[in-house]
């Protein structure tokens, strides 16, 4: 009886602290947040060269300060990055099984003003890999490490 009771309490401790971390911890993970050394329209062109240089594409660019506008909201500048390295993104379109992983790419990047700052942030896709089979934790690591570059010149 000492025993099941020993187990169903650790069960119950392991249980509390799992959800103590998805709840509590996980989210502020789950994004990266950096301040661009540089002003707004500075970085938003920072970024789309050091994306070329870094051979991605961005087959799209949102601006989403001005969408909001045309429904009658003002917002802050915010720009969004549609980051795509072919290479990376054959290695997922191309397997059944983690197709459903599409849902998530292209990888995006956002460029926005909070007090007065310029800031970029992004899926954390190292952490997110985690999660994911050895295919997809490498080909999103290997994403992360390549976004982490691209951002390199605008982060203080």
């Amino acid at each position: 009886m000492k025993s099941i009771t020993v187990f169903v309490t650790g069960l119950a401790i392991g249980i509390a602290a799992t959800v103590f971390v998805l709840i509590a911890i996980l989210p502020k993970h789950i994004f990266v947040e950096h301040e661009s050394k540089l002003g707004f329209n500075e970085t938003v062109d920072a970024i789309v060269n050091s994306a070329a240089e870094n051979n991605w594409s961005m087959p799209h660019k949102y601006d989403l300060q001005a969408t909001m506008k045309k429904h009658g909201f003002d917002v802050n500048p915010v720009m969004v990055f549609s980051l795509c390295k072919p290479e990376h993104a054959y290695q997922i379109l191309n397997s059944d099984e983690v197709r459903s992983v599409s849902a998530i790419m292209p990888c995006r990047v956002a460029v926005y003003e909070k007090d007065g700052k310029t800031y970029v942030s992004m899926l954390n896709a190292g952490l997110f890999s985690k999660f994911m089979g050895k295919s997809v934790r490498s080909v999103m690591g290997a994403a992360s490490a390549e976004n982490e570059q691209i951002l390199a010149p605008v982060l203080m």
